[in-house]
């Protein structure tokens, strides 16, 4: 079995002993590297080329949101999935507009991260129930509008957009529907000035008011 290679980057030591003897007694899990601060963990992810980084986003020396932008642009299929005790809005939609495939609370149940992190690995978006709910509550009133959104959505532009809210790759979107990635890059484009969104994050948003968030 392949198992997921994983990157730690949290500043407090006990924390990452916790979650690397918790990863490591997973079967399909295996702690490849530590960092205490942002500016090493852009360092670990360079040397070990892990599938996943768990991110917290209070970090010395370089914030974890900088660390997800920068790690992303250097490392496109890397999956990070953020682990934090921020609870406002603000952080989970920054997070999500960084590329964030997930989104955590320190606060969840040792089970829940391991889903987290399946659920990340399957390609879905995984947003704590809590963190959803922050969302949902403003998207509530407007889902009227999101339906007749939708509809202007050709179909191919629909099926892509789901899928690059669930955070696949253009190029496992273009295997999945036997397309070009020029192709899905030009239906992503048009869906999304359809819709006049710019940004995954607000795709995401969409996504959720919509009723997409689920693998197909």
């Amino acid at each position: 079995m392949n198992k997921t290679r994983i990157v730690l980057a949290d500043d407090h030591a006990v924390l990452r002993a916790g979650l690397k003897m918790l990863l490591n007694a997973q079967d399909d899990m295996v702690v490849v590297g530590e960092a205490t601060n942002g500016q090493e963990a852009l360092a670990v992810v360079d040397a070990q080329a892990p599938d996943l980084l768990i991110l917290d986003i209070s970090m010395p020396k370089t914030d974890g949101l900088q660390v997800l932008r920068q790690a992303k642009r250097a490392h496109p299929n890397l999956r990070v999935l953020v682990l934090t005790m921020h609870e406002e809005e603000d952080y989970l939609r920054r997070a999500l507009a960084a590329g964030a495939a997930g989104y955590c609370p320190k606060s969840a149940a040792d089970a829940e991260l391991i889903s987290a992190i399946r659920a990340v690995m399957r390609g879905n978006v995984y947003i704590h129930p809590s963190h959803a709910k922050l969302l949902l509550d403003q998207m509530i009133p407007a889902a009227g509008e999101a339906s007749r959104s939708s509809a202007a959505l050709s179909e191919r532009e629909e099926a892509v957009l789901k899928r690059v809210a669930l955070g696949h790759t253009n190029q496992k979107i273009a295997a999945e529907l036997s397309v070009s990635v020029k192709t899905v890059e030009s239906y992503r484009a048009r869906g999304m000035e359809k819709l006049r969104l710019t940004s995954r994050a607000a795709l995401v948003r969409y996504a959720l008011q919509a009723g997409w968030m689920t693998e197909e």
